[in-house]
């Protein structure tokens, strides 16, 4: 577990530069539950010498009141003794109602003073977080997103191989529960799945259909890294609705760290959204541990080691992209498939995996690039970039 608290991820050096700079931002750290935020402001509490943490995560509900009383605190200091200068940290603010216009009143009550307060927010749920820095706080906030931990992350964290990383995903908290397969999975089940769902999507959105919206993650980690229509969708759901729930169900998913859809690339964009979508997981550990096989098991399945390393490359190209302008897509044409296609501008890069699935479609990066000029077509897995290679690139390296 030290090695939990003492290995610093990247986006440490990121929060940390953007606090020690003059000019003050509302510092916005958002990212799925269980990714490392936490850690990463008690780091820099410990890199600074200062911080102020209080969270309102807890089980007695918080009021705009308790956001006044915390920033309070932190601007006092020491009894007698007004701080000009600190770290106040609110985690999952976004559970209280009407935060944004506190926090707002307060910062601007401290720029007026000249109060060298910097203010960081944690949150689990982007799109919440994201509801109250538009209605409220235009031109005071940075976002600094934080993804699912990467292959290379978690090998240099706990010297985990590429097969370990396959089946147990990128949960930093996870790594000392391998050992012992039953418990790893009910963590993962009941402290994250779980939590996700009931906490931070049932309790914070309305949802009309909550058992339908548990059912389709169940169903995305099913037919995770494969092509499968809304209309599918319908007749593997019982009371399913229309394919506008179930697309507004899937970026909830996506939201919170879980499963996303993505969109086939076809250069329009009225037809990316008419597209059915390609289901990828966005952590490995989710599509494992709702699988109930053993990692023996898991190993011994072609078919679903298979699925892991496409959905790895997958996730790990969609949790690289975020806060990037850099699109993910696939693309499908007459039984031809190319199974990502990342855009920046008019920009392409091609990318066949080659996992050892059985497939139902044949490879078409030839066929996609005579209709759409690729600047690059890469091959992953045998016979081209080894699949560890590939998960430790930088994704911008790629579009280069």
């Amino acid at each position: 577990m030290a090695r939990t608290i003492t290995y610093k991820r990247p986006v440490f050096r990121v929060l940390l530069r953007r606090v020690s700079e003059p000019r003050r931002f509302i510092q916005v750290v958002t990212g799925p539950r269980q990714t490392g935020k936490t850690t990463l402001v008690r780091q820099l509490m410990e890199e600074t010498g200062t911080g102020y943490y209080a969270s309102a995560d807890e089980p007695a509900p918080k009021n705009r009141l308790w956001i006044e009383q915390q920033w309070g605190a932190a601007r006092i200091g020491t009894p007698g003794k007004p701080r000009r200068k600190g770290i106040l940290i609110l985690d999952e603010i976004q559970k209280i109602p009407g935060w944004s216009e506190t926090v707002k009143r307060l910062w601007d009550d401290d720029t007026a003073k000249n109060v060298r307060l910097h203010v960081i927010i944690l949150g689990s749920s982007p799109m919440l977080i994201q509801k109250g820095l538009t209605e409220s706080l235009a031109g005071r906030f940075e976002i600094i997103p934080v993804r699912h931990w990467s292959y290379s992350e978690m090998r240099d964290a706990f010297g985990w191989e590429l097969e370990q990383y396959l089946y147990y995903g990128g949960y930093p908290g996870s790594a000392s529960l391998i050992s012992d397969q039953q418990r790893w999975r009910q963590y993962i089940l009941d402290s994250l799945i779980e939590t996700t769902v009931s906490r931070d999507v049932l309790l914070m959105v309305r949802i009309d259909k909550p058992a339908l919206l548990r059912r389709l993650f169940e169903l995305g980690c099913l037919y995770s890294g494969q092509i499968l229509s809304y209309q599918k969708m319908i007749g593997q759901l019982q009371d399913a609705g229309n394919t506008t729930t179930l697309a507004h169900y899937l970026d909830l998913l996506k939201g919170s760290g879980l499963v996303m859809g993505l969109p086939k690339y076809a250069g329009q964009a009225v037809r990316q959204r008419a597209s059915s979508p390609k289901l990828i997981v966005l952590n490995n550990a989710l599509m494992t541990a709702m699988s109930h096989l053993s990692y023996d098991e898991a190993r011994r399945n072609s078919e679903l080691w298979g699925r892991l390393a496409e959905t790895a490359v997958g996730s790990m190209l969609a949790n690289s992209i975020i806060g990037k302008d850099i699109q993910l897509y696939y693309w499908a044409e007459r039984n031809r498939e190319v199974d990502f296609v990342l855009a920046k501008g008019n920009d392409l890069v091609a990318i066949e995996v080659k996992s050892g699935r059985a497939r139902t479609a044949l490879p078409g990066l030839e066929s996609f690039t005579r209709t759409f000029p690729a600047k690059k077509k890469l091959l992953v897995g045998t016979g081209g970039i080894p699949l560890n290679e590939f998960l430790s690139m930088d994704v911008e390296v790629l579009m280069k």
